[in-house]
């Protein structure tokens, strides 16, 4: 599933596990947020009271932090992604061979790519590591 973890990331998940009590299964980089992906049963605990974990990492690491739960298999590719790309929308996401396609709308399409197309290659990184999928976005 996950292939790569390098120093930086491993800090970033020692920091999540003193702070929370919890150890994430993975911490990954999008659009300059740092999302750690938790079990369903240690999410509350991860995220604290009223987000107190979350808010206290954010101010120690001055970054904006999310929590999202690892997705059990490839059906869960939908909710995952979405809630990784949030603000941006997705229509559907359809899995064809070795390709996972998003569909989104035009808008939703460039904010997915992002500038210089950097945000393709994070969530492209994400999805091989988490799917072993290519992806293509339409």
């Amino acid at each position: 599933m996950i292939k790569t973890i390098d120093m930086r990331v491993m800090r970033y998940i020692n920091l999540f596990s003193r702070i929370s009590g919890i150890t994430p299964k993975h911490c990954f980089i999008y659009n300059y947020t740092i999302i750690f992906s938790v079990p369903e049963n240690k999410l509350a605990m991860a995220i604290g009271d009223n987000g107190k974990n979350i808010k206290k990492i954010g101010e120690i690491l001055n970054r904006k932090v999310k929590v999202v739960l690892v997705p059990k298999d490839i059906g869960d590719a939908e909710k995952f992604i979405s809630t990784i790309i949030y603000p941006a929308q997705i229509k559907n996401v359809e899995i064809n061979g070795n390709q996972l396609i998003i569909n989104a709308g035009q808008q939703n399409k460039a904010m997915l790519i992002g500038r210089n197309k950097s945000r393709l290659e994070e969530i492209r990184k994400i999805i091989k590591d988490y799917f072993g999928k290519e992806v293509r976005i339409i």
